[in-house]
């Protein structure tokens, strides 16, 4: 009776650790809690996480964001990113920051990505360093709901 009770506790555990990894969003920033972790040593190394800080029109106010995707819904045009969290670049990262070839670091690249209708995402390229610019962007935020432009416009400096 005993193991038939533990096996079925393990079995729904695991089936409930599948739900949670089966749903998960793509975006890490989503889950962080930066407050859960105040007053702990980090050890080993980690993703740098982003929190984004934008301007509320031309008020001094600021709005706090964990992700892009609420950035973009809420058609921010002005943000700062803040680093929340991590120790060392993804692969991603240290890809669009050797893409940028020096015209943006991580932090400009992240909140770049989280900005949408302004700046790159919207004009051409003119010179060396909006190219490198925009193949960061491109390597940083794949999903940036205006990355068909970017792409098309560092394909019109290349040819």
């Amino acid at each position: 009776m005993r193991r038939a009770l533990a096996a079925g506790v393990l079995v729904a555990a695991g089936i409930g650790l599948v739900g949670c990894t089966s749903t998960a969003e793509s975006e890490p920033e989503e889950s962080v809690d930066s407050g859960a972790t105040s007053g702990v040593a980090a050890s080993g190394t980690a993703p740098i996480v982003f929190a984004f800080v934008c301007a509320v029109g031309s008020t001094d106010r600021t709005e706090t964001y964990t992700t892009y995707s609420a950035v973009w819904e809420d058609g921010r045009t002005d943000c700062e990113a803040d680093r929340i969290t991590g120790t060392e670049m993804s692969s991603q990262q240290r890809a669009a920051v050797e893409a940028a070839d020096g015209a943006a670091t991580l932090e400009e690249l992240a909140a770049t990505c989280a900005v949408r209708d302004t700046g790159p995402w919207v004009r051409t390229i003119g010179t060396a360093a909006e190219a490198h610019l925009a193949a960061g962007l491109v390597e940083y935020c794949p999903g940036h709901p205006e990355t068909d432009h970017l792409r098309d416009a560092v394909a019109a400096w290349r040819s």
